[in-house]
């Protein structure tokens, strides 16, 4: 596996004793997000939480301006514009790589070239244009799995093999990228949990997490954070997984994956130092 991520001004460490799992705090800017949509659509409240979670001590932040959840419509290029600029200007000194969580070139395109450190694609640098967007710059990749698109992915997923098709997806996109200029030591996968799969779907995918990491020789994300996943399993509400959220990132972790993708970043944090302190 590569020794580092190199992410746009950031390179973390994912090998020797400098390297932990890495921690990448959401930030959704989103009226309609499916747990805390609307909370830091204005600019001073989406500041405050991520002033927050820089002194809960995040890694990378992930700014979506687009909710993702499953039925929901897409919104126009200009809403997401309108939304995502004024708050990577205002962070991109903040001292953490900024990452944004958006699909169309176009965003890519602006948000890099004001100072944006990461582009990560739920659709997995599909089009075109999103590896002409982002294949000469700097910026770290996420490279996600998605069946189906948000609005119909969770009406009847299905698969032969959960684990063998998302990672050859995954493979494809990644030679994809390589073959435009993209190192790989810019590259993080994810097998996206929740888009496109049923429980059952996302337990094996979990399951078979070393697998996809060993296959592809890449740092694995994952993001689970308060999702239907967990709901299905407790059988708590948004407002009550968190024990959930921190059991599956310690699991996430333990499995092999490099990067956590959570609402929660300082009970993660501290739940991640104890993990590495004991293991």
């Amino acid at each position: 596996m590569t020794a580092f991520l190199e992410c746009g001004r950031y390179r973390f460490a994912l090998e020797g004793p400098e390297s932990r799992p890495l921690v990448m705090g959401i930030l959704n800017i989103t009226p309609d997000s499916f747990s805390d949509g609307g909370k830091y659509m204005a600019l001073p409240a989406a500041m405050e939480q991520a002033e927050r979670m820089i002194r809960e001590g995040v890694d990378i932040i992930d700014i979506g301006a687009e909710s993702t959840r499953p039925g929901i419509e897409p919104v126009s290029l200009q809403e997401e514009l309108d939304r995502v600029m004024p708050v990577v200007e205002a962070l991109k000194d903040c001292g953490k790589a900024l990452s944004i969580d958006t699909y169309k070139p176009e965003v890519m395109t602006a948000v890099l070239a004001a100072g944006a450190d990461m582009i990560n694609d739920i659709a997995g640098f599909c089009q075109e244009a999103s590896i002409r967007a982002v294949a000469q710059s700097r910026c770290g990749l996420c490279v996600m799995h998605m069946q189906g698109e948000p609005k119909t992915m969770q009406v009847a997923p299905q698969y032969h093999d959960v684990t063998c098709e998302v990672t050859v997806f995954l493979e494809g996109q990644v030679n994809r990228l390589e073959a435009a200029g993209v190192a790989r030591e810019r590259i993080c996968i994810d097998p996206g949990f929740g888009f496109g799969k049923t429980l059952d779907h996302n337990l094996a995918l979990f399951q078979h997490i070393g697998q996809m990491r060993q296959a592809l020789q890449l740092p694995l994300l994952v993001g689970v954070s308060r999702k239907s996943m967990i709901a299905a399993i407790t059988g708590k509400d948004v407002s009550g997984r968190l024990a959930g959220n921190l059991g599956a990132a310690l699991s996430a972790v333990a499995h092999g994956a490099a990067i956590i993708r959570v609402h929660e970043v300082g009970e993660t944090v501290d739940a991640l130092k104890v993990w590495c302190a004991t293991r």
